[in-house]
């Protein structure tokens, strides 16, 4: 009896103790207004729900998990590896030299017909192979098959394609592997990853966007990755062909760190299979690991934000800059710039601000480590920000992708594979499906991560009590990444 008497006690403290994080939840959807559409979402304004009502019904989901996670998630269950082997036989038969050297000559046949149809091909958006290939099927596809597969992007990875084929080749001549010239300094950890991240977005996004007006976005996006390519073969040259993929190379670090929530591992040469998100726990340990799932966040929020949030105030600012004699195309790229390092420094304050009241509960390591210790938990959230985003974005562009840009991957009239007429079908998903998918994923993406930051904080503080306190901050923090989620969404005019 003592026991049936004490749960529901446990019950009730987690629920008052909650009340200041249901208070903010109700503040922030009564900040949602019924907005006019989310992004590539037509119809928003006939959804039989109010955004408001999402808004609650998100952050009621994410506080009843966290009471159900403190009273009966009492031991960690994600922290110890479960990695195992298949069979020998299964493995061989999907990694092997064969199969390695097939899967690299298709990641650098791609990367090299991109490049061609960028400088070659039409100067039209909608009907160039390269921009859809890269900004819908690589940078949006390649996530979802990480997260199914874990790191697909090893293997099909041309970079490192191509370094292998000269390393190898240099062993050849030389009878022995070619040495890396420096040893690649551990204080750099993620962050020129990183570095190529922002940059790589920022193209998209904000030098991309300038250029629309004069249609040279594909001849960029060629340019970019034959510079790109060059400053990773340096790096490659330099620090070794898998230590520089591993730590600098941005779409290796990128995927590699979703991978980290799949069910399947390569290790040592050998295919096995692992409890789904036990491989998140580690992410944390290099440094610049925060940094990296930190700006995937806040990259996907700018997006978002750009399009309906902040276009008042970008097109405010912008007519200022312009005042200073810049020329239009380089002051809305000088706002936007500074708009997207302020929605980035946003995103990271709500997390270190939740690590700092973390760091208040008595027995907590210092802030430092707290953060390297719960950046994994934002992993699913990332995840969650980009399904929510571009959801019917990536449905919608495949379409055209596997259509008449495939036929027609130049845009000079060819029609290869008789698709050439082949059109996008937008009837595909209604405006409702798309919104319930989207609300769908932020909750399942917080709540994931909330039971990731629950599961670590079991192996931080011994007593369960101190574990629950700790993660206060945390829930605050995602229900504060899931109304933001939300509110960008309901504000999209794309």
């Amino acid at each position: 009896m003592g026991r049936r008497s004490h749960r529901p006690s446990k019950l009730r403290t987690g629920a008052a103790l909650a009340a200041p994080v249901l208070t903010l939840a109700a503040l922030s959807a009564l900040a949602l207004p019924d907005a006019a559409s989310a992004h590539a979402l037509v119809g928003r304004r006939d959804l039989p729900i109010p955004a408001w009502l999402f808004a609650w019904g998100a952050s009621v989901a994410l506080i009843v998990s966290f009471v159900i996670l403190t009273t009966a998630w009492r031991t960690p269950r994600f922290q110890r590896d479960t990695w195992r082997s298949v069979s020998r036989g299964v493995s061989a038969a999907l990694i092997n030299p064969v199969t390695e050297y097939l899967a690299g000559l298709i990641g650098v046949g791609l990367t090299c017909f991109t490049v061609y149809a960028g400088l070659k091909g039409t100067a039209d958006l909608l009907h160039n192979w390269s921009i859809v290939f890269v900004f819908v099927t690589f940078w949006l596809g390649v996530v979802m098959l990480s997260v199914l597969f874990g790191d697909v992007l090893k293997a099909f990875n041309p970079w490192r394609a191509v370094g292998r084929a000269a390393s190898g080749g240099f062993r050849m001549i030389a009878g022995q592997r070619a040495p890396a010239p420096l040893s690649y300094p551990e204080r750099l950890g993620y962050w020129p990853a990183m570095t190529g991240l922002i940059a790589f977005v920022w193209l998209e996004l904000v030098y991309g966007n300038s250029l629309l007006s004069v249609g040279s976005s594909p001849h960029t996006l060629a340019v970019a990755t034959i510079v790109y390519s060059a400053i990773t073969f340096v790096g490659m040259a330099l620090y070794g062909v898998e230590r520089w993929i591993e730590r600098g190379e941005t779409f290796s670090v990128y995927f590699r760190m979703f991978s980290r929530l799949a069910a399947i591992d390569v290790r040592d040469g050998r295919l096995g299979v692992r409890r789904p998100l036990t491989g998140a726990p580690p992410w944390g340990a290099e440094a610049g690991a925060v940094g990296v799932v930190l700006v995937s966040i806040g990259l996907t929020s700018f997006d978002g934000a750009q399009e309906g949030l902040l276009s008042s105030p970008i097109a405010s600012v912008f007519e200022w800059v312009q005042d200073l004699s810049l020329g239009q195309v380089a002051a809305l790229r000088i706002t936007e710039s500074l708009f997207m390092v302020g929605v980035l420094a946003f995103v990271a304050a709500i997390f270190l601000i939740a690590i700092k009241g973390m760091h208040a509960v008595k027995g907590s390591p210092p802030a430092r480590e707290l953060a390297h210790s719960f950046a994994h938990s934002l992993i699913p959230i990332a995840l969650a920000y980009l399904v929510a985003h571009y959801f019917s974005l990536f449905v919608f562009q495949e379409q055209a992708q596997f259509t008449y840009l495939l036929s027609d991957p130049l845009g000079d009239g060819s029609d290869l594979f008789g698709t050439a007429s082949g059109g996008i079908d937008y009837a595909l998903l209604g405006a409702n499906v798309v919104w319930y998918v989207q609300v769908a994923a932020l909750v399942i993406g917080h709540v994931t991560g909330l039971t990731l930051a629950h599961d670590k904080a079991l192996t931080i503080y011994t007593d369960p009590k101190l574990a629950a306190r700790s993660q206060y901050p945390m829930l605050a923090a995602m229900v504060t990444f899931t109304c933001l989620g939300l509110y960008l969404l309901s504000q999209s005019n794309a």
